[in-house]
């Protein structure tokens, strides 16, 4: 991060990151004079794409090392803004904050909604989705990150096509393709892909975000239906924000 010469920033940040929104908020904070900014990623891919700044990789080892991080590095303000899906660090920051009094503000994305002409299921669960899977279809396009396939691997007539940034391990379905990829992708791409693979049926957890929501408007187009895994629970009492934009006003008007 830049500072004005010979002032030090009297703020640090610390980013609870892995998002399109976590990279654009250390993106608008970099050279920021007031700001020292950190952001922590889970390490779950092998080659994150960096944000600028200070980051870390890696788990902090439960509530009790997430706010010892933040007091043995000053930090003055959180922001979650992990993916709608990593529920335990959304609560283990909220459990961190009343420990250590550091104020956190939840960044979250909006949930998609269906639209016109949209043919949408939910799930509560991946154990619920691949439950109600196999009578809406017999070729899969499965979108819902690579950590949760042993979830459907016991679906053996299902045929899946799993996009996700590094190869499955463990347990997956046997009749399976992996395409290796990483967004965003575009409305046109998504048509092709849908296509080409003959998929019948689309899974998805709702993680928002414009950066892989052509694939929802390829299935309208297609007529495909839409298992979608609804988002867990998340702390409540925080502020929140929506947006990038809202963080950093939330951030400017906090007096600490």
């Amino acid at each position: 991060m830049s500072a004005e010469p010979g002032r030090e920033p009297d703020r640090h940040v610390l980013i609870l990151g892995g998002t399109t929104e976590a990279r654009r908020l250390a993106e608008a904070l970099e050279h920021h004079p007031s700001y020292q900014v950190t952001t922590s990623l889970a390490g779950r891919v092998s080659a994150p794409a960096l944000p600028p700044g200070d980051t870390r990789i890696g788990g902090f080892g439960g509530i009790a090392g997430l706010a010892g991080w933040i007091i043995g590095f000053e930090v003055t303000h959180v922001v979650d803004a992990t993916h709608p899906f990593a529920e335990r660090i959304s609560f283990n920051a909220a459990e961190a904050e009343a420990l250590t009094g550091v104020p956190t503000l939840a960044l979250r994305r909006p949930g998609w909604t269906p639209g016109p002409g949209d043919d949408w299921r939910f799930a509560d669960s991946l154990e619920e989705a691949a439950a109600a899977l196999p009578p809406l279809g017999g070729r899969a396009f499965l979108t819902t990150g690579r950590m949760g396939l042993h979830t459907f691997a016991h679906l053996t007539d299902t045929w899946f096509l799993v996009r996700s940034v590094d190869p499955p391990d463990g347990p997956v379905p046997p009749r399976l393709e992996v395409l290796l990829d990483r967004g965003p992708f575009t409305l046109a791409d998504e048509r092709e892909l849908l296509a080409r693979h003959r998929i019948d049926v689309l899974v998805t957890k709702d993680s928002g975000g414009s950066a892989t929501a052509p694939k929802l408007t390829a299935a309208r187009e297609a007529g495909i239906p839409v298992l979608v895994v609804r988002r867990p629970a998340v702390p409540q009492g925080q502020p929140q924000a929506t947006s990038v934009l809202e963080a950093l006003r939330w951030l400017d008007a906090d007096p600490a």
